[in-house]
Order: C-alpha cells, then structure tokens, then sequence
C-alpha cells in the first residue's frame, strides 16, 4: 500500500538528485521508508554504502541506484585515504544537489568528498556517537572525526534533543547548525505494520502462553549493553524460572563485539533463544512481554519506537538518545547503563505486574502515533530539505538553520 508522505508548502523540482550514503550495508534496514519517501516526493535517489546483501536487496525492493564502495569501519588511515578518492570521483560523476552522509566512517569521508565536490547542500546525519564509549587516543580521534565531518556540511541534523545538546557540549558544531526536525527519530514508525496482534514466534520456539518473554533487538554487541543483559537474566531466572530472553538480531563484526565465552553462552543457554538477522522484526515484538534495550550510546533508537508501537513497554538507560526514546513511568522505565542489578529490578517489576505492563504498552503506542509517524517524520524530511535545495547555494549553513523553527 501506498503511504500519503506529508510535505505541503514544497515546491518538488524533478531535477533533485540526493545521495544517501551509509557505512555498513547493514545499515540498509533503516532506509527502505526513507528511500521511498523522497521517492514518493520526486527525487532522484542514489545510495552509497558498503557492500552486502542488504544492499543488494534494498536496491531490489525500491528501486534505488546503489554504488557499493568498500569502506572500512575501524580506524585505518590507507584504507580511508583510498575510500576518500573513490567518494570523490563518484560524486563528481553524479553531481547530486544534496549528499546526506551518517555512521562514522561515512559521515568523515562523504563530507569531506561533497565539500570537495562543492555539493550544494550538504547534510550530516547525526544518529549517535561513537565516541561516547571510546576511551583515551581512540576517543580523541573520533571526536576530532566528528569535528572534521560536522565543518565540511551545511548542517547537522541530529536524531534527538539530548544528542543534539551532547554534540553541542562536545563543540562539534555550532548551535546554529545543529538541528532537529520536529520530535527527532530518523524515520518514524510504521504504526500499522508495528502494531499489537497474534504471532507465531512463540509457538515455533515451543514456549507455552503462561511464559515471560523479556526481548532484545538489535546487534549483539558490547555497546547495546549484551553483557549486561546476560548477567541480568541470570539474576531474574532466580526470581522467575519460566522466563526466556529473546535476542532478535545478529552477532556483529564491530569494535565492540562480543567474545567468544558470551557468544557460546547465548548460544548454548536453554533458555535464551537466538534469531540471527532478521528481516521482519514486527512478530517478534508481538512475542514479548517487554524488551530492554540496556545500551551504552544511541541516536534515537527505532527499535524502542517499534515496541512501543507494538504495544510492549520499554526498559533502556538514561544515556544520550535513548532516553529520548522513553516517557519514564508512563512508557517504559529508564535505568542507568553498565548495571545488571538495575535491568533485574526493572524487569521484575514490570513482570509481576501485567496491569501496568498493559497500561503502559497502551501509552506507549498512543505516544508514538502522536509523535512519531513515519508518514510525519518523513514528509517533514523531504520538506526541509526540499526548501534548503531551494535555496540559493551561496547562502551560509546559519542563514539556512533559520528556516527548522518554521517546520517543527
């Protein structure tokens, strides 16, 4: 079906041509709505992004011109100078009117290659900072990286408040241009699609009715808190033996993967069931009686809309971005990260009380159908950028920062 993208008072020109890129191909789960969005708005949209399966089939499913360009995500100055030179020729050879870069490593290089294109408009994504879990050099290179990648854009536009006013702390870029369109969150949520319903995932794990289903979606890495998680579902399996964690993701190649003696723990446990990447996460929500999300950094995480829209409350922490994603008390509950104590108490408390659960799980959804459609989310997308390509292009990053109190 066909979804109404909201984006009066634009003025679409045929001729747009935007370049999204992205590291990770993995990171494609997140664009298909976007994609279509500016689709759906006139635009003539090109991905960049490493390659992989999920590029492969995000071209397939809506249509988009993919340029795979292998990117390394780790610090490697060689790699990164031969990327830089491959971004630089492609974006000269397309000529896009507006580059919207994000993740790290893309969001340095693509900068830096649209300034030195003279892109027109040239938009960094902000969807969280890698930094905030770095420690020592490593830290101080990522910050300066993300200096780097804010000064060679137009504007920033940051996924929530609290990583708006972070990077602000952090002096990545000015006040002026650091934005964030309407309530944040990248794209919204598909309410219909993320919606509560029957499922059949707990019947093809052989988990009775009367079970707690604690879930997880996501990678399965050091920063989205999996050690935590672990150590804390050993402490509720005391209090409530018929209880199973339901990891819904992968286990993923980055700098903070887990080791070996947790990835066999997962994966020999009797009572933590593994899905791997999944391509349709909707039915595992629907399993859950609450998912935790006990991480380290985010943007604005979408899995935490994704429940709520599905109707299951939230637990996450009080780190940037994702307590954004959670109205405390009413929603969900907010913990403080790195302590498996917390999440135990957090679940407890929610798992012997299904009056509340089911009270905030209506909140929940009723909050984000308020707030955070994705036929709002986007539609206000393609408006604001629409007007800054409509812009005349000599006019500074501040002056066009102005116009984001007319669209929120």
């Amino acid at each position: 079906m066909k979804r109404a993208y909201s984006c009066k008072d634009s003025v679409i020109s045929k001729s747009h041509h935007v370049v999204i890129g992205i590291t990770c191909a993995q990171s494609c789960v997140v664009l298909p709505a976007r994609i279509r969005a500016f689709h759906e708005a006139g635009f003539h949209v090109s991905v960049l992004s490493g390659p992989g399966q999920q590029l492969d089939d995000t071209a397939q499913a809506v249509g988009v011109d993919v340029h795979p360009i292998e990117i390394q995500r780790g610090i490697a100055p060689l790699a990164d100078c031969r990327t830089l030179i491959v971004m630089y020729r492609l974006l000269r050879r397309l000529r896009p009117d507006l580059v919207e870069f994000s993740t790290p490593k893309a969001g340095l290089l693509g900068s830096i290659a649209a300034k030195l294109c003279g892109v027109p408009t040239r938009i960094y994504s902000l969807r969280g900072l890698k930094m905030e879990s770095a420690r020592g050099l490593k830290r101080s290179i990522l910050l300066a990286a993300e200096r780097l990648a804010a000064s060679c854009a137009h504007l920033v536009v940051c996924n929530s408040e609290s990583l708006r006013a972070k990077a602000l702390a952090l002096r990545i870029a000015p006040a002026a241009k650091l934005a964030v369109l309407g309530e944040g969150s990248s794209n919204g949520v598909d309410v219909d699609r993320f919606s509560p319903g029957f499922s059949t995932v707990r019947a093809s794990f052989g988990i009775s009715a009367d079970a707690h289903v604690l879930g997880f979606v996501g990678r399965l890495t050091c920063d989205k808190g999996l050690p935590e998680l672990i150590a804390a579902f050993t402490m509720i399996l005391k209090a409530e033996p018929e209880t199973y964690l339901l990891l819904v993701g992968w286990f993923d190649a980055a700098e903070d993967a887990l080791d070996d003696r947790l990835r066999t723990l997962i994966l020999s446990h009797p009572r933590i069931l593994f899905t791997g990447f999944v391509g349709d996460t909707a039915p595992y929500y629907r399993a859950m009686d609450l998912m935790i999300l006990p991480t380290w950094r985010e943007g604005f995480p979408n899995v935490v809309l994704e429940a709520a829209a599905t109707g299951v409350p939230v637990i996450t922490t009080l780190c940037t971005g994702s307590r954004d994603a959670v109205v405390p008390e009413f929603t969900g509950l907010l913990i403080p990260p790195g302590y498996p104590e917390a999440i135990c108490e957090a679940a407890l408390k929610l798992l012997r009380d299904p009056p509340l659960r089911q009270r905030m799980g209506l909140a929940a959804r009723s909050w984000v159908i308020e707030h955070f459609l994705d036929t709002q989310v986007l539609g206000l997308t393609v408006a604001y950028y629409t007007n800054l390509m409509n812009q005349d292009s000599t006019e500074s990053s501040a002056h066009i920062a102005k116009d984001l109190s007319v669209l929120q």
